[in-house]
């Protein structure tokens, strides 16, 4: 249940039941907003039983009437749920503005996963571009991922277009590719991103010439950054998109402040 709800925090609408009980609530007490109050504490004892070790971070009001948006944590991952105000209802799902085209849910769940980019050593990291370039770009890639092949390919089209972004790869092995770790220790010992590519066009890697530690601390770094997934981007400002995006996106993304 737990791994479900977090889950519908970042993908798709899910619409449950206790939407429509939310709504009809909310319209018939619209008057007395300020009657209602949550604090962590109550958000807390209200949904501790279906995430037992939920951490509470921030509770506010939510983009629409009779709701407040709460910022959680679980399992060393951060969401947005939704409690009405009879603390009888929880929505886990996207809330949208239909007239601005706004995903309200998106925007507060970039706001609480962004990450302190000083806070991550790059030694471990290969670099294309210009390392010296003005905007970092940190990628946590395996090698054995389909969709980070993809990536890659968007990246260099991005270092043709701006020579003022660089791109830090941190090779993070996912344990679903029995070969990744041992592929992504001889790309680091070699320091290669022609390395990589091989292994994106499925080109057969030699074993490691080194003892490397880099792909073990790259591994916990990911988990204690939350990170799960391949391929995930982190921008200068801290904001992650998952997955494999275009090189415009990317490019937008470096560029909005």
């Amino acid at each position: 249940m737990k791994k479900l709800l977090i889950s519908a925090l970042t993908i798709g609408l899910a619409i449950t039941a206790g939407y429509q009980n939310a709504s009809a609530y909310a319209k018939s007490e619209q008057a007395c907003t300020k009657c209602h109050t949550l604090n962590a504490d109550q958000a807390k004892d209200v949904l501790k039983e279906i995430v037992p070790d939920i951490k509470i971070l921030e509770v506010k009001d939510g983009p629409v009437s009779g709701l407040w948006e709460v910022a959680m944590e679980s399992g060393n991952k951060k969401g947005i749920m939704y409690i009405d105000y009879s603390k009888k209802n929880l929505i886990a799902g996207n809330i949208f503005g239909i007239k601005t085209k706004t995903n309200f849910t998106q925007v507060s769940y970039e706001k609480i996963n962004k990450i302190d980019v000083s806070s991550i050593p790059l030694g471990n990291a290969l670099v294309m571009g210009d390392k010296n370039a003005k905007n970092k770009v940190i990628v946590f890639s395996d090698p054995d991922c389909p969709y980070c092949g993809k990536l890659h390919e968007q990246m260099k089209i991005v270092l043709t277009k701006r020579k003022d972004i660089a791109f830090y790869v941190m090779l993070f092995p996912l344990p679903m590719h029995q070969d990744a770790g041992r592929k992504s220790k001889t790309i680091m010992c070699e320091n290669s991103v022609s390395l990589l590519e091989d292994a994106f066009a499925k080109k057969k890697i030699a074993d490691p010439k080194c003892d490397t530690k880099a792909i073990d601390e790259n591994i916990k770094l990911a988990e204690k950054l939350g990170i799960s997934g391949t391929p995930n981007i982190i921008f200068p400002d801290g904001k992650q998109i998952p997955g494999a995006v275009d090189a415009d996106k990317i490019i937008e993304a470096v560029d909005k402040k």
